[in-house]
Formats: C-alpha cells, structure tokens, sequence
C-alpha cells in the first residue's frame, strides 16, 4: 500500500512545472512561523469561514510559496471551500471558484509521508475581467487573510 503513495507521490512531482519550495510560508501580517494559529477561526455558518483580518501582502494566496493554508482538523477539503465561500469581490460581488487540481509538492508533518500538495482554484467574480489562481494548503493551520483584491462576507 506505501509503494502505491510512494509512486503516486512521485508522480506528481514529476507533474508539477513549478519549483519546489520548503520554506514556510510567511505574511507581512503573520510574521509567526509554523503551523499554528494565532487566531481562533470563527463561522458564519457551518459552511463559511468569518474572515476580518485583512493583509497587504500581494503575495499571500497568489503564490506556491505562501499559500493559504486551511489546515485538516475537521475537514481540509472542507475548509478549504470554507475559505473560499467567505471571500468576496472588492465591491461586495459574489465569488465564483473551481479547483484547477493539485501541485506543487512541499515538506509537511501534517501530510501523507511528511509531504503535501496545494490546491490551485480559479477564482473570479461577476464583473471581472480576468480569473485569479489562489493556492492553498490543506495540511497546515495559518492565520487566514482576506486576499488583496478580495472582501470577505
């Protein structure tokens, strides 16, 4: 069974174009290192994060290297939609995301065999004239931002 996810696992990183990254991902506004909140994440409803905390680093988000990162206490895939149904356009405009696939391979004691991959959504909003690739990290826990460009509900 570990020779299947040691096989897929390489494959994937055979699949994946982009340099692999092992620093940890850092914001202007999260300057903690690791993989621990500082904040506790609050709910809209069991289906939508409460984000409040805004970053100006254009980075967060839109890169491998500081990827949003979601964690996998009670769901990854889960608060990884959490995240993204929490987000809105900069006018209020509701948004709209697809998850493009997996990539971009990196070192995590929270994943499959010490390592993860991120998730890459496309993400856009009524009135927009170009979509936006938002990487996250459903391994480790982070403080969460509202992504420049982005509101929050």
């Amino acid at each position: 069974m570990k020779g299947i996810y040691l096989i897929i696992l390489i494959s994937l990183l055979f699949a994946c174009s982009d340099k692999i990254s092992n620093k940890t991902a850092t914001t202007e506004n999260n300057k903690k290192v690791g993989h621990t909140r500082t904040t506790k994440v609050k709910m809209l409803d069991s289906d939508t994060y409460k984000l409040t905390l805004k970053t100006n680093d254009d980075t967060y988000g839109y890169t491998q290297e500081n990827a949003i990162k979601v964690g996998s206490k009670n769901g990854g895939p889960k608060n990884e939609r959490r995240f993204l149904n929490a987000l809105l356009g900069p006018n209020g405009e509701e948004v709209v995301y697809f998850r493009a696939g997996s990539c971009c391979p990196f070192e995590s004691p929270n994943g499959l065999m010490g390592g993860g991959l991120l998730d890459n959504y496309v993400v856009f909003y009524k009135g927009s004239k170009d979509t936006v690739n938002l990487f996250i990290n459903m391994y480790d826990d982070g403080d969460l931002f509202i992504p420049v460009g982005f509101n929050a509900k």
